[in-house]
């Protein structure tokens, strides 16, 4: 599994959830506890940016869903 794979599937789901809660981009950074932006929600939900496990975390917080939801790989394909 490549890092790029990896990076865009946690990306998709960070946004799947949030657009199922009916959330902007700017309504979830409202939502998290700490100093984080659009651009950098934009970055990860395109799977251009590593985020930290810490960040992930705080956006399952925000987002209200279990940290394992956004971290599911399940979906990638294995050679």
């Amino acid at each position: 599994m490549k890092k790029d794979e990896v990076l865009r599937k946690i990306g998709e789901n960070v946004k799947n959830v949030r657009l199922k809660k009916g959330l902007t981009q700017v309504d979830l950074v409202g939502r998290i506890e700490a100093r984080i932006d659009t651009t950098n929600i934009s970055r990860i939900e395109k799977g251009r940016t590593n985020a930290t496990i810490h960040t992930l975390f705080r956006i399952s917080e925000a987002l209200e869903v279990p940290l394992s939801e956004i971290c599911n790989l399940k979906s990638i394909q294995l050679p």
